[in-house]
């Protein structure tokens, strides 16, 4: 990549009418964007909430990116997975035939991610109630 192309994160979740449903994805996104400042980092979704994933597509294009990596926050390859989401990626990768798109395999998939679920599961602190 060229010093001059700006490098945009979408993390790619799968949405719900309820606000509070993306505080995590928020944080996270937070997080990410505090270790690579370089990069832009903005949350797409399925359905139910904005943007979409054509949008963060054109939006982060506008913004000056010229390549993506693009995260699928999924913790199983259920029917959206393998369906919905190669459809939308196809129907985006059309919005901005300029862009460098790398996918990564879904969240859930990595070993890595279990591990650390694992271990919360095992140490993390019981809720009250």
């Amino acid at each position: 990549m060229q010093s001059d192309e700006r490098t945009a994160i979408i993390l790619y979740a799968h949405g719900a009418r309820d606000p509070r449903w993306a505080e995590p994805f928020e944080r996270l996104r937070e997080r990410i964007a505090a270790q690579a400042p370089e990069c832009l980092v903005v949350l797409a979704y399925l359905e139910h909430r904005e943007p979409d994933l054509s949008t963060a597509f054109r939006d982060v294009h506008r913004q000056g990116a010229r390549h993506v990596r693009l995260v699928p926050l999924f913790f199983g390859r259920g029917g959206h997975l393998r369906d919905d989401f190669p459809k939308q990626l196809e129907e985006a990768r059309r919005t901005v035939p300029g862009l460098t798109i790398e996918v990564t395999e879904a969240a859930g998939e990595n070993e890595r991610v279990l591990d650390a679920l694992a271990t919360f599961s095992l140490e993390a602190p019981a809720t009250p109630g």
